[in-house]
């Protein structure tokens, strides 16, 4: 197969794809087809893994009760985290949305097998954390398919990991590694949600060479 060649219009509708990608919590209800999400999956196997490795483990969550068992965790330990909050953070986080579950018409979970027979233990032996971020990759990839096919994906983290495997009923070895809230956004917007609502800006220094 011929490498294809990658032209300006492309890199440009690239830069679009990252800038637009976007964490979101409002989502309207009707599902996405099957078809796309199958297609989202399917190009997020093509993520780099260590040794090939391919760790990462997608669950969909369509068990109401289930369902129900992740909203009541959100709800605990987001309460945790607002009472950890400063008084002069407090405030602004209780006006914040940091969740989609109820409107999201799809639940993703993804845990990563933390020691999987393919690979054969290749590039793990110094560093077997790679096999997590390899998971994390996946997740990137994952998020990067969906707002190509105009999905929105919000990435729920204020879940206590150390439940997540009994909540939804996997493997016990498998770390849990995110919470996913996909489906077709209300609205796009190219900047975060928390700088549109003042928690936080985007530090431009980031963006500089560290030089050594």
């Amino acid at each position: 197969m011929t490498a294809p060649v990658f032209d300006q219009t492309f890199r440009e509708q690239l830069d679009s794809l990252f800038l637009w990608r976007r964490d979101v919590r409002h989502f309207r209800r009707d599902p996405v087809p099957e078809s796309v999400l199958d297609h989202m999956l399917a190009l997020t196997c093509a993520t780099p893994s260590v040794g090939l490795s391919q760790p990462w483990r997608f669950v969909r969550v369509d068990d109401p009760a289930r369902r129900a068992a992740v909203k009541s965790e959100f709800r605990e330990r987001n309460a945790e985290a607002l009472a950890a909050q400063s008084e002069s953070d407090s405030t602004a986080y209780a006006r914040l949305k940091l969740a989609g579950l109820d409107e999201a018409p799809h639940h993703i979970a993804v845990f990563c097998d933390p020691d999987p027979a393919q690979g054969r233990g290749l590039g793990r032996l110094t560093m077997p954390e790679t096999v997590q971020w390899s998971a994390v990759m996946a997740i990137h990839g994952f998020w990067l398919a969906a707002q190509a096919h105009n999905v929105g994906l919000g990435w729920v983290s204020i879940l206590d990991p150390d439940h997540m495997s009994d909540l939804l009923g996997t493997a016990p070895e498998w770390r849990f590694m995110a919470y996913l809230c996909v489906g077709y956004p209300e609205e796009e917007h190219d900047t975060p949600e928390l700088e549109r609502k003042g928690w936080e800006k985007r530090a431009t220094e980031r963006q500089r060479w560290i030089m050594r």
